[in-house]
């Protein structure tokens, strides 16, 4: 079986990287959503192994000390971080797996697998990217400050990228995603190239 590859979708907070993702894995069902590991209680509604690898903060130090994860990140008081193994596993069954994350967890990944398919998703105007942040009702406004300056310095990292999409339209930025998956899939190299050449002579043999 060839082996599958990595997509990550990256950007600024609030372009619409989980919306985008969402559409694009609606559009393509055969994808991989890349699960991640977490230090943060377990919902309700929430099971381990579907929705996150629900961790103790004393494990998940224990395998970042042991170069267990792709990336990982403190965020409000948890850790998240994608596991390593669990993304080989995947690659190697010849999925194509798919994750949003964030820019600095994007340089982590391209540190450890270089060969991984980067994303990058901008959004249309900065006056957009505040409208959206402050449709989430969740951040004060100096917090939103923050975040808006924190994105005009991001959209710099874009030029490291393989692909950039701006996200204007949900539909249209999923779609433009699921081309440049289709894209990768035809490269030699992630597709099983001597396979179709067999079936090609063996027809011809007929």
């Amino acid at each position: 079986m060839k082996r599958g590859f990595l997509v990550i979708l990256s950007g600024p907070s609030g372009a619409g990287k989980n919306t985008v993702l969402d559409a694009t894995m609606d559009r393509c069902s055969d994808l991989q959503y890349s699960v991640s590991a977490t230090t943060r209680p377990r919902r309700k509604s929430e099971q381990d192994g579907v929705d996150y690898f629900f961790l103790t903060e004393e494990e998940f130090q224990r395998r970042v000390r042991a170069g267990e994860f792709l990336e990982w990140a403190e965020f409000c008081g948890h850790s998240y971080g994608t596991p390593l193994a669990y993304i080989e596993e995947c690659l190697e069954q010849g999925h194509v797996v798919v994750m949003d994350i964030d820019i600095e967890g994007a340089r982590q990944v391209k540190d450890k697998m270089p060969e991984a398919v980067f994303v990058f998703l901008l959004p249309p105007t900065m006056a957009e990217l505040e409208n959206r942040l402050r449709g989430r009702s969740t951040d004060s406004d100096e917090a939103i400050r923050q975040r808006l300056g924190k994105a005009l310095e991001e959209l710099k990292a874009g030029i490291d990228y393989d692909y950039v999409i701006l996200n204007d339209k949900i539909a249209k930025s999923a779609a433009k995603l699921e081309a440049i998956i289709t894209a990768e899939r035809c490269r030699v190299k992630h597709s099983e190239y001597f396979e179709l050449l067999e079936d090609i002579v063996g027809r011809n043999r007929e």
